[in-house]
């Protein structure tokens, strides 16, 4: 069984919990996260260039590898962690919280990125256990990875929060579009088609 099927609605909000500080925590002015991981990505790279011994060449490869990591991460995640088979009662209540009233209030600006705190302390996380595995080539390696990730966010931001602007950037809301109010099967890149041309999920298939 796919995620919840729930119909988009051009306006309006929804409380996802009672609680009011977990229901704050919910919602972010897409600032705030862009604010936060462009400057977290400068800081490791001004670390990688005062503490470590890369070169400024290694420097560009690992920012631009961890950039395309960041792409593959988004593809997998929005279609197998988002849209995850819903078969049991917890899994639907789990995957509506963390995608589907996304899908059911796409227009809500307030949930069009994940909560700061999550964001900090997975992106955090991730720079623990990648420095034991990368050393010090996780200070180039992540900031591309993080900037791929804001560069996500200000993508899916803007192709909900604006009109399509009349040139070739408007493909980015045609796909998201086609994901949102088409085929919630397809077309799971937001900030780069690559994955889903590479795994076949650009198109319908064919019946």
């Amino acid at each position: 069984m796919a995620m919840n099927v729930v119909t988009p609605k051009n306006s309006g909000t929804k409380q996802l919990f009672s609680n009011p500080v977990l229901e704050k925590l919910t919602r972010t002015h897409i600032s705030v996260p862009l604010i936060i991981f462009f400057s977290y990505a400068a800081g490791l790279l001004y670390w990688s260039i005062t503490h470590t011994s890369l070169s400024p060449w290694l420097t560009t490869v690992l920012f631009f590898i961890g950039w395309l990591v960041f792409t593959w991460v988004e593809y997998n995640v929005h279609r197998y962690v988002f849209h995850m088979r819903a078969d049991t009662e917890k899994r639907r209540e789990l995957q509506y919280t963390m995608h589907g009233v996304h899908h059911e209030f796409p227009k809500d600006k307030d949930r069009l990125a994940m909560p700061p705190v999550i964001s900090i302390t997975i992106a955090t996380v991730l720079l623990l256990l990648l420095r034991l595995v990368m050393g010090d080539f996780v200070f180039a390696f992540l900031p591309g990875f993080l900037v791929g990730y804001a560069s996500y966010l200000g993508v899916h931001y803007m192709v909900h929060a604006y009109k399509p602007p009349k040139n070739f950037l408007k493909l980015f809301w045609v796909n998201h579009s086609i994901h949102h109010y088409k085929d919630g099967a397809i077309v799971f890149g937001v900030s780069s088609p690559l994955w889903d041309y590479i795994y076949g999920t650009m198109k319908e298939k064919s019946a």
